[in-house]
């Protein structure tokens, strides 16, 4: 397979709910961490962006895909529920069998991509200071 096709999709639940990449990783990194703090850092996300995510993800479905758990002597963290690893679990099997598709339609395209095509290198997101009047 060619290193250079890449399959990325989203899928929409009708208006309501939509998992694509992004939320699957970060449902991958909770998994891996225990921590939304580690798994956000991970993807070099804002804490309440991935905090935001996983709101939408929990609220959207019926079953939460992960839940909080209690601090302790290890502290708090998050884990994955039963539901949501099956979302991750399925996500990625229908990324898996894309790919193939995609070598096999799309992989001579690659061969027309001209010599200068690159993609725009990705512009800072501005951060806004705060000015206390003195």
């Amino acid at each position: 397979m060619s290193k250079d096709l890449t399959v990325r999709f989203r899928v929409d639940f009708g208006r309501e709910c939509s998992v694509g990449i992004g939320k699957i990783e970060l449902l991958e990194g909770i998994a891996n961490n225990g921590s939304l703090t580690q798994a956000a850092r991970q993807m070099r996300m804002s804490y309440r962006r991935a905090w935001l995510l996983l709101a939408d993800l929990n609220v959207s479905f019926d079953e939460p895909v992960a839940v909080a758990t209690t601090g302790g002597r290890g502290g708090g963290g998050v884990v994955l529920t039963p539901f949501g690893k099956r979302l991750v679990e399925g996500y990625r099997k229908m990324e898996s069998g894309l790919q193939p598709l995609a070598e096999t339609y799309l992989r001579d395209f690659g061969r027309h991509l001209s010599a200068g095509a690159q993609r725009p290198a990705k512009k800072p997101v501005p951060v806004a200071s705060i000015r206390r009047k003195t």
